[in-house]
């Protein structure tokens, strides 16, 4: 095992995607200010071959399309735009999605026929007033559907609603002074939810919203072809998601006592739940594994594999705390990173240690798998490849296949 290459960056990266297994890469991160959105294009000999900057929202977000277009959400004076950048690193074209005023692009996808976008308010820094004007609406939020051209096909406003859970506690005049917990409120900001925030599979929406103070979100199951909502699940922590099958998903939750995983039906009802939450993943049939992310120090996390009938089988314990989204290959090994080391688990549960290096970094992105077992994994702002004995990468509803190279969440 040799590390390969080690890319430096203008900023934090906050994205890694590659057409196929063959690459290039495409690198979104920050620029040298959080208001800035920088997309380099690496090619297989770990150069940059172009880069581009756009003006950013504080959170860049692209999604890579199967053609190779690379599509790139930032302001403009016209609105929220969405630009498409061609491989060479000109552009393709400009859509500009009807918004009203303060709304940002919180998450979006592409779809065979456009685009899915969950929109939210602007962060405060946007909404600021300028001298002498008033300041920005903070509009509702909402899940809309748009042609590749940008005419909508449908928008559905999304009330989180009054949120609560047994957590969360406090102590007041109205307790006693005694820690009880805390009512219900309706949240003053609303926002997507930081982790996979939007995902498709078959004829299924999953937009999860969250309450931007609190933590506590829902996940609101709607109908691709109309954009109705079917049903949601109750307030919860935020935790990690998955595609789980075609119209099947994982709503993971993490904090104020909860470390569980749901499986949802495309009816949003629960199907499975296991007491467990990490960065999972789903292959070709239907097993799910992957590293548990416990908010807690020193780590009880395991590498995991839930059992369909909601039980856990465990695997090997892992040190330290952050971690990246793993990936599997066909023989069923998972590689992530954690703590300075680059980890692969196979398919009996036994963990190789691959790689390691003093390394504290805290800010890890996605694994990607390439070919000739070439790993590639993005460190706050450096993106690291190593080659491996690693196979080709497995395929399966989540992160496998496409979904782990282009970064676009869309199962059809």
């Amino acid at each position: 095992m040799t590390l390969s290459s080690r890319i430096a960056m203008p900023g934090q990266v906050r994205s890694v995607a590659a057409q196929d297994a063959s690459g290039p890469l495409y690198v979104t991160s920050y620029g040298t200010s959080p208001l800035e959105t920088i997309v380099t294009m690496v090619d297989s000999a770990g150069s940059a071959a172009w880069q581009r900057t756009y003006a950013g929202t504080g959170r860049p977000r692209t999604r890579l399309s199967a053609n190779g277009t690379l599509w790139v959400a930032y302001p403009n004076r016209a609105g929220r735009a969405l630009e498409g950048v061609l491989p060479d690193g000109s552009t393709d074209r400009t859509v500009v999605p009807e918004c009203e005023a303060g709304e940002e692009i919180g998450a979006f996808v592409l779809l065979d026929d456009g685009f899915c976008i969950a929109w939210a308010g602007a962060s405060r820094v946007l909404r600021m007033p300028q001298e002498g004007q008033p300041a920005l609406p903070r509009p509702r939020p909402r899940v809309a559907r748009y042609t590749w051209e940008g005419d909508c096909v449908w928008s559905t406003l999304i009330v989180l609603g009054a949120v609560s859970h047994p957590g969360v506690v406090g102590v007041s005049v109205e307790t006693g002074w005694e820690v009880r917990p805390l009512r219900p409120w309706v949240p003053e900001e609303v926002d997507v939810d930081y982790w996979e925030p939007l995902l498709v599979s078959g004829d299924r929406v999953a937009a999860s919203f969250i309450d931007a103070r609190g933590g506590l979100g829902r996940t609101f199951f709607l109908d691709l072809a109309g954009g109705a909502i079917v049903s949601a699940t109750s307030p919860t922590p935020s935790g990690r998601k998955a595609i789980a099958g075609p119209g099947e998903f994982l709503i993971g939750s993490q904090g104020y006592g909860e470390f569980t995983t749901g499986r949802y039906d495309r009816d949003g009802s629960t199907t499975a739940r296991w007491a467990s939450h990490g960065a999972m993943l789903v292959d070709g049939r239907g097993t799910i594994c992957g590293p548990e992310l416990e908010n807690r120090l020193p780590s009880r996390s395991r590498f995991r594999r839930l059992a369909p009938d909601n039980t856990l089988v465990d695997g090997p314990a892992l040190t330290g705390y952050y971690t990246s989204c793993p990936a599997m290959d066909r023989e069923g090994t998972v590689v992530f990173w954690r703590d300075g080391k680059l980890l692969a688990v196979d398919a009996d549960l036994v963990s190789h240690e691959l790689f390691a290096m003093d390394d504290s970094r805290n800010v890890m992105g996605r694994t990607l798998l390439l070919g000739e077992g070439r790993a590639v994994v993005s460190l706050d702002s450096e993106v690291v490849a190593f080659h491996s004995p690693l196979g080709p990468l497995a395929e399966g509803p989540w992160p496998c296949g496409n979904a782990n190279l282009p970064g676009n969440p869309v199962l059809g």
